[in-house]
């Protein structure tokens, strides 16, 4: 190394130690939440010790599709006002020609949303063919998303297009990881392949995770049924050390989305218990 090389670098090392490590935003699923107007989402969550908001924009949600252009700027004013992000919006896009998408997706780009998750393609009888069909739908939506600068989350969910990892990889891997990657759900993939299986499919979407689902459940015989039951973060199947361990190798610093499908006698302060617990572990990984 030359002197000037040498001088160079001691002259950068004190920045690049300012600099701080980019970390995940951990938001709360809206969707648990339908009740509240956008100020009082917003207080809650500030008020539960949140730092963002995975936002519904779909049926029944807190932004209805047809009202997005208008809807979505007022929402995110109201979060930002409280201090939070809206680093993803959940939506039920899966076709390029449906007419709430281009106003979706205008309206998030212009307020720099980075995120949004996809819809679902679910499984028939001819599973090659509908694999191909989310794949040619996936691919014009992506194409119109990249127009307004938003990335795609393919997210895996049980009877879908996607939840076993490999078909998940067919509609994805030839299309731009800036533009789209996997929203992975961590408890969908473990109730699908408890064993192996889930960690197969995180394997398969590290090198372009762009957004993580959290929630868990255990598995419980009701009315003769076995069923998955959902319960707070860490009291459940999840292998939560060995996701934690896997996503910050692979350095993932998109969302987080908590979900809080139980239901707990104090919404805020399991909100609160998840939130801790997600910290926790993202600190300690």
């Amino acid at each position: 190394m030359t002197r000037r090389n040498f001088l160079a670098s001691a002259a950068a090392a004190p920045l690049a130690a300012q600099e701080p490590a980019r970390r995940s935003t951990i938001c709360f699923f809206s969707k648990h939440l339908p009740e509240l107007q956008y100020n009082e989402l917003a207080q809650w969550l500030h008020d539960a010790g949140f730092n963002g908001v995975d936002l519904t924009v779909r049926a029944g949600g807190h932004v209805l599709p047809e009202r997005a252009a208008q809807d979505l700027p007022r929402a995110v004013e109201a979060i930002s006002s409280h201090g939070l992000e809206v680093p993803m919006i959940t939506t039920e896009l899966t076709s390029a020609a449906d007419p709430n998408a281009r106003p979706i997706l205008a309206a998030a780009g212009r307020l720099k949303i980075p995120f949004f998750k996809l819809g679902y393609w679910r499984y028939g009888t001819d599973v090659l063919a509908d694999v191909r069909k989310a794949a040619s739908e996936v691919r014009a939506l992506v194409e119109l998303a990249r127009e307004y600068g938003i990335t795609a989350g393919f997210h895996n969910h049980p009877r879908y297009v996607g939840f076993a990892g490999w078909d998940g990889r067919q509609v994805v891997e030839e299309l731009d990881p800036k533009w789209i990657g996997y929203y992975y759900d961590v408890n969908n993939a473990t109730e699908e392949g408890a064993v192996m299986g889930w960690e197969v499919t995180l394997r398969l979407a590290l090198a372009r995770l762009k957004m993580a689902a959290f929630k868990d459940f255990y598995w419980a015989k009701v009315n003769g049924k076995w069923t998955a039951v959902a319960c707070p973060l860490g009291e459940g199947m999840v292998n939560w050390p060995k996701l934690f361990t896997l996503i910050a190798t692979a350095r993932f610093t998109g969302p987080v989305s908590i979900h809080q499908e139980y239901k707990p006698a104090d919404r805020m302060a399991a909100a609160r218990a998840d939130l801790e617990f997600v910290r926790k572990h993202l600190q300690a990984a």
